[in-house]
């Protein structure tokens, strides 16, 4: 809709206008300026002064993007805390010997990556010589994020360190022996050094917010002090493209994490070509962080830019700039100074007299060298402001080349990142550009040498002096994780007595037992509630009022449901990590609690409750980050199985989490039918992950929203819960040669088969005994163990096998998952093997109805079972046809 002249309506419209004629005099200011100097200079004009605003905390919209130049200006950098020509000497050794181990270990075609840490070398020496925190000092020092692709160069440093041999680097990608390095980041393969896995991309960036979240976390419930921590995170351009790198954004500016810093090394290349080939990404990721509300610090530029833009009276440099797409900007540092002076400079005629100033060496240069990532004085400028920024989480945007000091055939290639060697002639050079003293003899073997200065030598010396004044060795992992006491035996004894005829689901006896645990006056503080949205669903609104929902802010209103015992109370020091409708962000918080163990000291107890359909099938690529990172906890699978969330509908019937979570090799499963078992399975949970002899462990439970009376513990079951299986309910003989068999159920489904127990039964004088299966995967895990002993000459029984052995008749088992579950077993029963389960997709209707639909009710069960012992010639055929036609199926 548009007023009487045509001119569209725009928000400051709908605002009264207390002095018209002073505002347009503001607009006619304006228009004389485009009129006199053009729209550039008052474009130029517009934006200083929103910056001006901004400054002064005037309340006016952001600017979502600035000029394509450095934030901080060569004047205003502050003054270098450090020997440059030193850490020049020190950063040169480990592109060189980053390059050597990879180039050595192509000879066994293990691969690796060069040109991602020869961009970033500055990014981390300045860090790791000038503000990364080690683990020595007080607190817990920095946790870093290193880009998994840079790995060889991190590695490098240890070298130099003498953290890690010569023959460690020659075994780069080489583990199997025991003394080599794994490709990436991975704390279970190299604990003592690596804190976070991050190649697979996309994952690092999303943890590092929820870290320095939860670093937020234990210091306002007074469990640690975590002011000294600060967490950096790097990232490639190209990983941004990842929805996870970006999902948490606002997240952190909203909760103002000023002990996060995202670097991002914008070399604009992905791994097969440019990262925005026809757009900026820089501006573009600019955008994207200033709308999100942090701190931006471009450092685009090195200093022979600066007599460039000294020279640029026009903007016209400045407007060229932002124009030139990521892909062109590449080309240029790969062709010719003439090249450059026909396709850049003369864009205008302003830049052409602009560039008859310019030496063919100095346009050399600034296209091929000169960026801000590579000059450590600007990185150390954007990593200071980084640090003493406050009220929001910082991303430094540096521009680097990707291959930097490889060489020509190397620097801006579109395939760089395949690229796994140098040549000797290309090492040569390398050296050559590097200054490094290391004789052509040294080559004489045909391999690339590795270099070192020597372990008492002026730069090593200066390297760990200024590791010890920061804290000690980096990156690094330490474990220093205290035992946590057993809590009071009365909160599991409650789910041991059963509840008689109150019906409860196993879902609600999950939460009754964490709460009690949570008032356990040794460990209670530690657990750590996680749920993304939908708490009440899993009913743990009785834990608002008392344990709270952590918000740094507090409640800064008067909650709606204030007149009601179990409202909606948020605290800054409250204990429950309620994210809203998020799973990667809820499971990025249980990682960071799951290993505070190891990263603050700090042994925390998380549980995470969701939809068991939107668990392992959302994030469990997160599950693995998980397992990677020596994470421990319970991760619940709530409302489970594919048939007991009615009428939702296929998107919510989970009946694979478990096939999922059966690869995890961290991951204990448990499928548990009874209050009872999820007592015994917590309980032993905490000895294993918590206790003395702890294990680098997660747990997976998953919990039915079906109430049934939960029975009391019967004796003697608590070795067969934990290893996977127990006679629940022996069937009572209708005659001495009754046929019989064996029904093995977990979860949910245990209660169809005590049905069909029964109408085996009374309608066909069939015993059954049922056993309850608390766990398909920690059968099978136990089985395999069998058989790994048997190749070592062990002779071992797996316990299914054992537990079995004798039981007469068949075997079939029912799930509420698909038959693939209880299926990993089947080659470890000697009896004859069967299997029910909920095999394809779910949908909406009933319980009843769905039960009947995927055949596994207790109906379907009892057919399943004559037609097993129909083919054993122990019922007639007919029997079976008789079942189906009495029953209706």
């Amino acid at each position: 809709m548009t007023d009487p002249v045509g001119k569209l309506p725009s928000e400051l419209d709908q605002l009264p206008d207390r002095d018209p004629e002073e505002t347009a005099e503001w607009a006619a200011s304006l228009d004389a300026v485009t009129k006199a100097a053009g729209p550039h200079r008052a474009a130029y004009l517009m934006r200083r002064s929103l910056q001006h605003a901004e400054g002064a905390g005037l309340a006016l919209p952001k600017l979502l993007e600035t000029d394509y130049v450095n934030t901080i200006p060569t004047a205003a950098e502050p003054a270098f805390d450090g020997d440059l020509e030193m850490e020049s000497r020190i950063t040169a050794w480990n592109r060189w010997n980053a390059a050597a181990m990879v180039t050595r270990g192509a000879r066994y075609g293990v691969g690796g990556h060069i040109a991602t840490f020869a961009s970033a070398a500055w990014l981390y020496e300045t860090g790791f010589n000038h503000f990364f925190r080690g683990k020595e000092g007080d607190g817990s020092g920095d946790q870093l994020y290193i880009q998994g692709h840079a790995s060889p160069g991190i590695y490098a440093r240890a070298f130099l360190d003498g953290r890690i041999s010569e023959q460690q680097l020659d075994n780069f990608r080489q583990e199997a022996g025991g003394e080599g390095l794994p490709s990436y980041p991975h704390p279970r393969r190299l604990p003592w050094l690596w804190e976070f896995p991050t190649v697979s991309m996309g994952l690092g960036p999303l943890s590092a917010i929820y870290q320095a979240r939860f670093n937020r976390y234990l210091a306002n419930r007074g469990i640690k002090d975590t002011s000294n921590s600060h967490v950096w995170a790097f990232l490639g351009d190209g990983e941004m493209d990842e929805p996870e790198s970006t999902a948490a954004l606002a997240l952190a500016a909203r909760e103002g994490l000023d002990n996060l810093t995202f670097v991002i090394n914008c070399n604009l290349q992905r791994l097969d070509g440019p990262v925005r080939a026809n757009f900026r990404v820089v501006q573009e990721l600019e955008g994207a962080f200033r709308g999100a509300g942090w701190n931006v610090v471009k450092t685009l530029w090195g200093s022979a830019w600066d007599e460039l833009f000294q020279l640029d009276t026009t903007g016209a440099l400045v407007r060229r700039l932002r124009a030139v797409p990521d892909a062109q900007f590449q080309t240029y540092a790969t062709r010719d100074v003439a090249y450059i002076r026909e396709h850049f400079f003369g864009a205008e005629p302003a830049l052409a007299e602009l560039a008859k100033l310019l030496s063919d060496a100095k346009i050399a240069e600034c296209f091929y060298t000169s960026r801000g990532g590579h000059e450590a004085r600007k990185v150390y400028a954007a990593y200071r402001a980084a640090v003493e920024h406050k009220g929001a989480p910082t991303v430094i945007l540096a521009q680097t080349v990707k291959g930097y000091t490889l060489g020509k055939g190397f620097e801006s290639k579109n395939a760089n990142h395949q690229m796994k060697k140098l040549s000797i002639d290309e090492f040569k050079g390398m050296r050559e550009l590097l200054g490094l003293p290391i004789p052509d003899s040294a080559f004489a073997d045909g391999l690339v040498p590795y270099g070192h200065p020597g372990a008492d030598s002026p730069e090593v010396r200066y390297l760990q002096e200024r590791r010890a004044a920061l804290g000690g060795p980096a990156p690094a992992r330490r474990v220093h994780a205290v035992a946590l006491p057993e809590p009071e035996e009365r909160a599991f004894t409650a789910l041991y007595k059963g509840s008689g005829k109150q019906e409860m689901a196993t879902t609600m006896a999950f939460v009754r037992l964490v709460k009690d645990l949570m008032r356990d006056k040794q460990t209670g503080r530690r657990w750590v509630p996680i749920v993304p949205d939908e708490a009440r669903t899993f009913g743990m609104e009785s834990l608002f009022p008392s344990a709270g929902i952590y918000s740094p802010l507090g409640q800064t209103y008067e909650p709606v449901d204030r007149d009601q015992l179990m409202y909606y109370k948020e605290a800054k020091d409250g204990q429950i990590l309620n994210e809203g409708i998020t799973e990667a962000g809820a499971m990025a918080d249980f990682i960071a609690a799951a290993t505070s163990y190891a990263t603050h000291g700090e042994t925390m107890i998380p549980f995470y409750i969701f939809y068991s359909m939107f668990g392992w099938q959302r994030t469990g690529d997160q599950m693995w980050q998980l397992a990677d990172q020596l994470g421990k906890g319970f991760i619940v699978g709530a409302t489970a199985g594919r048939t007991t969330l009615t009428g939702e509908g296929l998107q919510h019937a989970d009946g694979h989490s478990h096939l999922i979570a059966a690869t995890n090799p961290a991951s204990l499963n448990y499928d548990p039918a009874f209050a009872y078992e999820i007592a015994v399975i917590v309980k032993d949970g905490l000895r294993r992950m918590y206790g003395p002899q702890a294990e680098d462990v997660f747990y997976y439970l998953t919990v039915y929203n079906e109430p049934k009376p939960q029975p009391a513990m019967p004796a003697g079951v608590e070795e067969g819960i934990l290893k996977g299986l127990y006679r629940f309910k022996e069937g009572t003989p209708a005659a001495a040669d009754a046929p019989r068999l064996q029904l093995l159920a977990s979860g949910t489904a245990i209660h169809w088969a005590l049905e069909a127990q029964e109408l085996l039964a009374a309608d066909w004088g069939i015993t059954a005994d049922v056993w309850s299966a608390t766990s398909w995967g920690e059968l099978r895990r136990d089985a395999l163990a069998a058989d790994e002993a048997l190749l070592r000459g062990e002779m071992r029984l797996p316990y299914v096998t054992q537990a079995l052995s004798g039981a007469p008749g068949p075997v079939l088992a029912v799930s509420d998952w698909m038959r693939q579950v209880p299926d990993q077993i089947s080659q470890w029963v000697e009896q004859d093997w069967s299997s029910l389960g909920t095999d394809g997709f779910g949908l909406s209707d009933t319980r009843d109805a769905a039960r009947r639909h995927f055949g596994v009710d207790a109906r379907s069960i009892a057919v399943a079972a004559l037609a097993q012992l129909a083919r054993r010639g122990e019922v007639p055929a007919s029997a079976v046809k008789e079942a189906r036609e009495r029953y209706g199926l």
